[in-house]
């Protein structure tokens, strides 16, 4: 996703943040959301399948599905 849709997506939530990085930027979202602030902590590996994230989050052929 882009930084100016993130950036959107956050003032329709009412945030007003200063300026910050993409990732910090998304952590502040998912803590709005009331989400643990992992974006971009996996190791590799996230059981958060409907996480509007987890394509930017995880890098791509890096994924691992649970079972």
């Amino acid at each position: 996703m882009k930084m100016a849709d993130i950036r959107k997506k956050a003032k329709e939530m009412g945030l007003k943040p200063p300026r910050l990085t993409k990732v910090e930027l998304i952590r502040s979202i998912q803590v709005a959301e009331g989400n643990f602030p992992c974006f971009a902590t996996a190791m590799g590996y996230c059981d958060q399948f409907n996480c509007m994230w987890r394509e930017d989050c995880l890098p791509r052929g890096r994924t691992r599905s649970a079972g």
